[in-house]
C-alpha cells in the first residue's frame, strides 16, 4: 500500500529543500481552483458538481486481469483546437502480479516506452512482467529505500488507521511528489521519451494514482487539456468497481501488518484520490515558480523546442 496510499504503492518520498509550505484545502463543497492548461482560461470548478465536456467515465478503462486502473489518458480537445491523440498514453497500476493473457494484451499495444516509477524497493519485491522479448525503452531509477525500507507502511503501522490520518498523508505526499529528486529526474526522462518515441508510452507506479496521476495531469496540462478535464481523468481512479475490488485485500493487509482494523472510509481514503490533492500539488508548483509552465521549464527541462516536438507527437 504506497504509491501515497494502497497497497503495493508508493509512499511519500522527502521533499527537496527549500520548498514552500502548502496551505491545506479542505474536503468540502467549495470550488477547488486548478490552475488553467496551457493556452488556456482560468476558472473555478467544484470537484463535487464538475462535468467535464471530454470525459466518459469507464470508457477509458482497458480490460486487463491482473493489471489495475489501466487507462488511455489521451484524446482529449486542447486549448489549441486540435486533440491529444488516442492510443498514445496509457497509464496503470503495476504489472508484476500481470496474468499470460495481460501479457500479449501489452503486446499488442506495441508500446514503445514503459516508465515504471516505482522505488528500487517496490521493484524488488514486485517484480513488472514484461512480454517476451520486449524491446521498447524502459525508464525508471535506483534512487529511494531499500526493499526493506517503506515510509508507507512505517506510517501505517504508527498511525491511528483513522480516515484523517490517511487524508493527511495523502496531502503532504502531494506536496512534496513535484519536488522529490527521484521523480524530478523520471519526469523529465518521460517527457524527453514522449517528444521521440514512435509508438505509445505507458507510465504505471504501484496503485497507478498518485505518482502516475501527478505526471498524467502535468502531461494533460502541457498539452492543453481544460482543467476540468485534467481533473476528471484524476479522478477516474475511483471507479466504484476498482474501489471495491480493493478494499477487502487493502483491508486485510492493514490488520495483517498491524493487527489492528481500518474503517471502512480509512481503507475508501487510503485507496482513493481526490480533487484537493492533485491541487496541492499543483498549489506548491505554483507557490515555487509562479505558473505549472515555468516548473516543467525550469526543472523538468521542458524548453520551447521540447514542447514543439511534444506537441507535433501528440496533438492532431
Amino acid at each position: 500500500m504506497r504509491d501515497g496510499g494502497e497497497t503495493r504503492t508508493d509512499s511519500s518520498d522527502s521533499a527537496a529543500p527549500g520548498v514552500p509550505p502548502s496551505s491545506r484545502i479542505g474536503l468540502t463543497a467549495s470550488p477547488v481552483t486548478l490552475p488553467p492548461a496551457s493556452g488556456g482560461k482560468s476558472d473555478r470548478v467544484s470537484h463535487l458538481s464538475h462535468r467535464a465536456a471530454n470525459t466518459e467515465p469507464m470508457t477509458r478503462h482497458l480490460a486487463f486481469e491482473a493489471i489495475e486502473n489501466f487507462r488511455d489518458y489521451g484524446d482529449y480537445q486542447t486549448a489549441s483546437g486540435r486533440r491529444l491523440a488516442k492510443g498514445r498514453l496509457y497509464r496503470s497500476a503495476s504489472h508484476g502480479r500481470a496474468t499470460d493473457a495481460d501479457l500479449a494484451a501489452l503486446e499488442a499495444l506495441d508500446l514503445a516506452v514503459i516508465v515504471d516509477l516505482r522505488r528500487p524497493g517496490e521493484r524488488e519485491r514486485d517484480p513488472a512482467r514484461r512480454p517476451a522479448g520486449f524491446k521498447g525503452q524502459v525508464i525508471q531509477n535506483d534512487q529511494g529505500e531499500s526493499a526493506g525500507d517503506d515510509p508507507w507502511w512505517t506510517f501505517v503501522r504508527n498511525s491511528d488507521l483513522s480516515e484523517a490520518a490517511f487524508r493527511g498523508y495523502l496531502n503532504n505526499y502531494y506536496r512534496e511528489a513535484p519536488f522529490v529528486e527521484r521523480h524530478v529526474d523520471l519526469f523529465s526522462r518521460y517527457f524527453r521519451a514522449l517528444a521521440e518515441a514512435d509508438g505509445p508510452v505507458l507510465i504505471h507506479c504501484a496503485a497507478g494514482k498518485d505518482r502516475t496521476g501527478v505526471l498524467a495531469a502535468l502531461t494533460h496540462h502541457l498539452a492543453g487539456v481544460h482543467h476540468d478535464d485534467i481533473l476528471a481523468d484524476y479522478l477516474l481512479t475511483n471507479n466504484p468497481e476498482r474501489m471495491a475490488a480493493r478494499a477487502p485485500m487493502v483491508a486485510q493487509v492493514i490488520h495483517e501488518a498491524t493487527g489492528r482494523t481500518a474503517t471502512d472510509a480509512a481503507v475508501r481514503a487510503a485507496i482513493g484520490v481526490e480533487a484537493e490533492y492533485l491541487a496541492a500539488a499543483f498549489e506548491v508548483i505554483l507557490a515555487a515558480h509562479g505558473s505549472i509552465d515555468a516548473y516543467l521549464a525550469e526543472v523538468l527541462g521542458v524548453d520551447a523546442a521540447l514542447r514543439e516536438a511534444l506537441e507535433a507527437r501528440l496533438l492532431e
